[in-house]
């Protein structure tokens, strides 16, 4: 509606230009006679509200945001051949871009990872005296990384380059004694060679025989203190490309092989280094660096800036206990990935395979001279063919894949006149890049036909886009005012409604219109003074939070934040975890942070929960990797970027751990694995697993065959005998109510009187004589 207010109308907008900085839906009228008889009228509105106002189309300025693809080769698909300086692996190459402020618009962009691309291999190897079992084991590396290399690429060159420390005190042993020999005195070992800072020993050659050569001729050497001076010797490989040979065309991987930390910048103070490190090659004639003790050790931010400006993937090969510290480096120096190297470095090869498959197998887009005027964000859309909004990488690819990304720009103001603005965006590692061109649609085209002194404006303004520009003393519509002027008529038009303040109590009314006071806090602005640039909220005393623009007490965010005060990121790269799910499946990505929702989930990216049910099924399949080289991870080369956890490996698993969460499961041959899943105070997650599964041994058949015979024997003489003991007892109770029966007859019939027995009994005495012998006696007769 006409009375109410919008962020067009509600501006400070007094000109064309002005109108369209406040939104790129304001649009201008320039129109002379726009808004007659109709009291104050603002030129500056939604365009459909203009037109329905009765401004003509061919007076409305209204510019828009516009792309132009300047150069757009067809991805290549192989590396190799003569025509291997023309490979293009983005897509579209140069485009331009017309941007009109606060408006957002977009443009797509590709990327492939050819196949048979060159790879330049620059080796450079810790030679303190730790490492002395580790140049042992290289000395015959070239041929078997060539070999190994030679399946993945047919054009592969290898170089060669060591360090130890800047040869000074307290860094190495300055003592006259220690010059020739630093191991002087040291009874396992009492011969190396001087401590040196870095040595450029072999350029990159495809004649692998060299590499061996150079490396067999390779002595330790030894410094005072633990730390290295590793990031020297990786600054100058990185920026003496005449002397390393990097090559244009071809991937660039440097391994830095080593067995401690680095010195980091400030640590060359120690010495009494206080210029910084200037960026630079400072190789002497003998392929040493020279500035060794003349300038501090490079930063972080200076070493990651050299690697990305010259396409160097760096791959850290440390041992395990050093594994957590460079973990936490790279995710400070972007295209750097870390590997676990064992003790005496026999892994080297099969470290490098999966460093380099890794490192293949994602894509990675970054900007370079990013305007500070200009907002950027990223959709990705990988292989799965879904968006992923605020992610600029995708993982898992297969080389030869081509994934998509959507690059969303603002520009959140004008430059100054004249300026040219421009960037580049660029897969890390890759030679390839986007340029993109800007220019700002700022300018609106009525401006070119302005009026100086023009009678429209009293003779004392410039007429220009429909209104006047007053000078200095006059005000109005026409300049027909002076300055001081003021009347009941013109105050009565400095009120936003009745019975509020002339110009809101912020201004003062003069010929009909509101002049507003200046504030020390900002800008007010405003038909009747009733906006300002800083009454909005704020983020830990921030207005916007820094990422948005105060208009009239809202935030009015710039692309990539959300929110009351732009304090919330709709970036969600921060959020997926290694595995490439957001917060691990365990939470929502909120403002660019993880905010875990399953319970027991931690971490940034909410990976860490040994109480969660998948917990144990997701470290199955790290252990089943790492260890025995099976399962599902084993199949692709997503084990070592997935599985970086500490893996202990024990004869006899402990379960009394009340902070260790125990697994258990069965493998293919019915053995059962056992392992504990803790986390560590450090942050790092510790796998503690049985170095082989349980399997009981098999019995054999004819112990079987015994066993059931036996059983089931044995069986039947428990029933026989449970049998017999129920009949014997069921027969005594019948004999025992036999006799009782029995009794109780026999008493019956010797109670009866007319009952006389069968039998009587009569004696008979007797008297003779037999043998001369007399006999008296007598007989019983029945």
């Amino acid at each position: 509606c006409e009375a109410c207010l919008n962020m067009c109308m509600s501006g400070s907008a007094t000109s064309c230009e002005e109108c369209l900085l406040i939104h790129p839906s304001c649009a201008w009228c320039a129109q002379e006679d726009f808004g007659r008889g109709r009291g104050l009228t603002s030129r500056c509105d939604f365009i459909q509200n203009l037109q329905r106002r009765g401004c003509g189309a061919q007076f409305i300025e209204y510019p828009t945001s516009s792309i132009s693809v300047l150069k757009n080769m067809p991805l290549s698909s192989t590396g190799s051949g003569l025509a291997q300086f023309d490979v293009v692996q983005i897509m579209p190459q140069k485009i331009s871009l017309s941007l009109r402020p606060g408006e957002q618009t977009s443009f797509g962009l590709q990327v492939r990872q050819v196949e048979d691309y060159p790879v330049d291999l620059y080796y450079l190897m810790d030679l303190s005296l730790s490492m002395k079992d580790d140049l042992d084991t290289i000395r015959n590396l070239g041929t078997k990384l060539a070999h190994e290399m030679g399946k993945l690429t047919s054009n592969f060159r290898l170089g060669f380059g060591s360090f130890v420390d800047k040869n000074m005190s307290p860094f190495s042993y300055t003592a006259p004694k220690y010059q020739e020999n630093p191991c002087s005195g040291y009874k396992l070992f009492p011969n190396c060679v001087p401590t040196f800072g870095f040595r450029h020993i072999l350029p990159l050659t495809d004649k692998v025989d060299r590499f061996n050569e150079e490396v067999q001729k390779q002595m330790v050497s030894r410094n005072r203190d633990a730390p290295e001076g590793g990031f020297d010797a990786i600054l100058q490989a990185a920026v003496c490309k005449t002397e390393i040979g990097w090559r244009k065309e071809a991937y660039h991987l440097l391994v830095f092989a080593t067995d401690d930390v680095p010195h980091l910048a400030l640590d060359g103070r120690l010495g009494g280094l206080v210029e910084p490190h200037d960026g630079q090659c400072h190789l002497n004639d003998r392929n040493e660096y020279s500035a060794s003790t003349e300038m501090d050790y490079p930063s972080l931010a200076l070493l990651g800036e050299k690697l990305a400006e010259n396409n160097i993937f760096l791959i850290f090969a440390v041992t395990k206990r050093l594994y957590v510290i460079y973990k936490n480096f790279t995710a400070l120096i972007p295209g750097t990935t870390v590997e676990i190297l064992d003790q005496d470095s026999k892994n080297v090869i099969q470290l490098i395979i999966a460093a380099y498959n890794n490192i293949r197998s994602k894509v990675e887009l970054s900007v370079w001279d990013h305007p500070e005027d200009i907002s950027l964000s990223f959709t990705a859309t990988c292989q799965d063919g879904k968006p992923l909004p605020g992610l600029r990488k995708c993982a898992d690819l297969k080389i030869g894949d081509t994934v998509s990304f959507n690059v969303t720009v603002e520009a959140r103001g004008c430059p100054p006149r004249g300026t040219d603005q421009s960037f580049t965006i660029k897969p890390v590692g890759f030679k390839d890049r986007l340029e993109v061109a800007v220019d700002y649609q700022c300018d609106c085209g009525c401006s070119q036909t302005a009026q100086t002194n023009s009678s429209i404006c009293s003779s004392i303004g410039t007429y220009k886009c429909g209104t006047c520009h007053c000078e200095p003393g006059y005000l109005g519509a026409r300049c027909e005012c002076q300055e001081g002027e003021a009347s009941s008529m013109y105050q009565s038009a400095c009120r936003e409604a009745e019975g509020k303040q002339i110009c809101s109590g912020r201004g003062e009314c003069s010929c009909n219109q509101c002049r507003c006071f200046e504030s020390d806090f900002g800008k007010i602005y405003g038909s009747f003074c009733e906006c300002d640039d800083f009454s909005c909220p704020r983020h830990k005393g921030i207005l916007c939070s820094g990422h948005g623009e105060c208009h009239c007490g809202e935030c009015k965010c710039h692309a990539g934040y959300v929110g009351d005060n732009c304090n919330c990121s709709t970036e969600t790269s921060s959020c997926i975890s290694d595995d490439g799910k957001m917060c691990s499946g365990r939470g929502n990505c909120v403002c660019g942070r993880c905010q875990c929702t399953e319970p027991g989930a931690f971490g940034d990216t909410c990976e860490k929960c040994p109480t969660c049910p998948d917990a144990c099924g997701t470290k199955r399949e790290c252990i089943e990797c790492r260890l025995f080289d099976s399962g599902r991870l084993a199949d692709n080369q997503t084990c070592q970027r997935l599985c970086k956890d500490e893996i202990i490996t024990v004869e006899n698993l402990k379960t009394d751990d009340p902070g260790a969460v125990l697994c258990l499961y069965k493998t293919d041959n019915d053995c059962v694995m056992k392992f504990t899943y803790s986390e560590h105070a450090s942050g790092q997650s510790i796998l503690t697993a049985l170095k082989e599964p349980e399997c009981g041994g098999g019995p054999e058949a004819m112990t079987v065959l015994l066993a059931v015979v036996g059983s089931i024997l044995l069986v039947g003489v428990v029933l026989l005998a449970v049998w017999k003991l129920v009949i014997t007892i069921h027969d005594r109770r019948e004999f025992a109510r036999f006799q009782s029966a029995r009794s109780r007859a026999r008493y019956e019939m010797a109670s009866n009187p007319l009952y006389k027995q069968p039998v009587s009994t009569h004696f008979v005495e007797t008297d003779f004589n037999m043998y001369g012998k007399s006999y008296n006696g007598g007989w019983t007769v029945d």
